[in-house]
């Protein structure tokens, strides 16, 4: 049965015209519909706003990942909590991820917290940075002669990773001793592009590091494991996932090892933490369970989900609960691991694919043209550094909006707190750490979070004795304001700010009188075009004579009186600054 019969043909030309027409009806002058609606990503990848067969690439096996039910739910503990952690592995958690050493489990108090665990059931993953020798030897003696499996976390640019690689192969064959972490370049603010091009980079200069100490090429990739971080951009975390895959079948193709399943690349993927949320916390529950979607169907081998208040504390029973049941939902409920690459085939995403590993080889190619990963350092860092700032600004412009932050925030919240807790064990530490190996952390590059920015200002708003306060001098009838004054009203509270309004009417002394009584010293206009050309100078002047020290406008204009305008786009941290030192706020 053909579906399409009776239907006149379509092509891309046909739906450009239309496209074209209606984009002009709409006062959009633009050459081609792509260029009006189509965008870049931070590595330059064109997303169009339409797809079809053309767009599909030649697609390898390695796309797809291995064919499985389901994958590794991997919990991460970084308090010494024997009872937290064997409740995970009674509820869902199928390995465990340790980070042991300064700052979280004391190397000694490991056997303590694995005392009930069946090593021979639940992999190990350990994150221990300096301290990897002597987790692993701890770990090693709390086995005995039960098979480990998971990951000792070591690095291969290290002696002890070198060492604790050959011992895996020639005792454990089912563990593997290095992490390959690209988290920490994502959480450095790296586009998804260099996240994946450093990332191979790492992997190059382990397999050299490795085969250079007498392991076969073979081995040499068995001891790899990779670590990437998946975001609430579902499909730029599926399309990243499978380029990576990609990227690495074809260093495998070039060391000889083709096709075979023993070079293909293990995926360990977390929730950023970059995009976690101190302030309206619960949000995060939603960023993850997309996140954790995204990354079960670009074909991860084992997730981590963060708890929901990992950006705030450590985290509790109730989100531990809510980070392995997310993952247990899209399992069981929604069968996100039945199929394997279900976005296999989609024009889109093999598109989006193909582009982004392509963008990626270049970048590895310009890493190793400057000596491996290592000696371009600089480089990197200053690559890192310069994609940072340009999400920096599109954040602070609100081009990329923060539920509960930059945008929708709730004035009414109270930041999330804990009731004080025990005192943890001598050497252990309850501080809040992003995940990643401390080895890799090592490299001088920052870790942020996307939020941040906003979320200082809230605080100090927080830490004023009476919160501070903007003036919304509204103009005309509600009909005519309200659009504008809950637009201002949005952008000021995603500072911290309070806002009081004039209410409807147009009369200056009006609203100059309310604006005195409400104790606030910065105003913002807000009406239409049209009723500002009829009243905005003599209200802004009447605010100036009842003491305003600045007058903002909703809306685009010039208007005698009126400082500046803010609307969407503006930089709204540079608004909200601005707005602090006028009300005298300081830290």
């Amino acid at each position: 049965m053909d579906l399409a019969a009776g239907f006149p043909a379509t092509t891309r030309d046909g739906w450009r015209a239309l496209a074209l027409a209606v984009l002009r009806k709409s006062g959009v002058e633009a050459a081609t519909p792509e260029q009006a609606l189509g965008a870049l990503t931070y590595d330059g990848v064109p997303i169009a706003p339409l797809y079809d067969a053309s767009d599909l690439p030649p697609v390898p096996p390695f796309d797809r990942g291995s064919a499985r039910a389901g994958w590794d739910v991997r919990q991460r503990h970084a308090v010494p909590d024997p009872e937290a952690v064997l409740t995970d592995l009674e509820n869902g958690v199928t390995s465990l991820w340790l980070v042991a050493g300064d700052g979280a489990i004391p190397v000694v108090e490991l056997p303590r917290v694995l005392k009930d665990v069946l090593l021979d059931l639940a992999p190990i993953v350990l994150d221990a940075g300096p301290h990897t020798r002597e987790a692993a030897e701890a770990l090693f003696a709390l086995a005995g002669d039960t098979p480990l499996t998971g990951n000792l976390g070591a690095s291969a640019l290290d002696d002890s990773g070198v060492e604790l690689a050959a011992r895996c192969v020639t005792g454990h064959p089912g563990l593997r001793a290095i992490t390959v972490d690209a988290t920490p370049y994502h959480d450095a603010g790296a586009s998804d592009g260099e996240e994946l091009g450093c990332s191979i980079a790492l992997g190059v200069a382990a397999l050299r590091a490795l085969t250079g100490a007498g392991l076969s090429v073979e081995q040499a990739f068995g001891q790899l494991e990779f670590r990437y971080s998946a975001t609430d951009d579902q499909f730029a975390t599926i399309a990243k996932l499978r380029a990576a895959r990609k990227l690495w079948a074809r260093v495998a193709e070039v060391c000889g090892g083709g096709s075979q399943d023993a070079y293909a690349q293990v995926q360990h993927v977390v929730t950023s933490s970059a995009m976690m949320t101190a302030r309206d916390p619960w949000v995060n529950m939603l960023r993850t369970t997309v996140a954790c979607f995204a990354a079960g169907i670009g074909g991860a081998d084992a997730v981590t989900v963060q708890p929901f208040d990992a950006a705030v504390r450590p985290p509790d029973a109730f989100s531990r609960r809510i980070a392995r049941n997310t993952q247990a939902l899209l399992l069981e409920e929604a069968g996100a691991g039945r199929v394997a690459d279900p976005a296999g085939g989609s024009w889109y995403v093999e598109r989006r694919t193909a582009d982004l590993a392509a963008r990626a080889w270049e970048w590895f190619q310009e890493i190793e043209a400057a000596g491996g990963i290592r000696a371009a350092a600089g480089k990197v860092a200053g690559r890192v550094a310069a994609t940072r700032a340009r999400r920096a600004a599109d954040i602070a412009h609100r081009r990329l909006p923060i539920t509960g932050v930059s945008e929708f925030p709730d004035p009414a919240e109270r930041p999330l707190r804990r009731p004080a807790a025990p005192k943890p064990p001598a050497g252990a530490t309850t501080s809040v750490q992003p995940p990643g190996t401390a080895a890799e952390r090592g490299t001088g590059l920052p870790v942020v979070r996307y939020a941040a920015e906003f979320e200082a200002l809230r605080e100090l708003a927080d830490a004023q004795p009476e919160r501070p306060k903007v003036f919304l001098a509204t103009i005309g009838p509600a009909a005519a304001h309200t659009a504008r004054a809950a637009f201002a009203a949005n952008l000021f509270q995603a500072g911290g700010l309070a806002v009081e309004s004039a209410g409807p009417g147009a009369d200056a002394e009006r609203i100059a009188a309310a604006f005195a009584a409400s104790g606030a010293a910065v105003a913002c206009l807000c009406s239409t075009d049209k009723l500002y050309a009829e009243h905005a100078e003599e209200v802004a002047a009447a605010l100036r004579r009842a003491g305003a020290r600045r007058v903002w406008l909703a809306g685009k204009g010039s208007h005698p009186g009126v400082d500046a305008c803010l609307f969407a786009g503006c930089d709204a941290l540079d608004v909200l600054r601005t707005t602090f030192r006028d009300l005298e706020v300081t830290a």
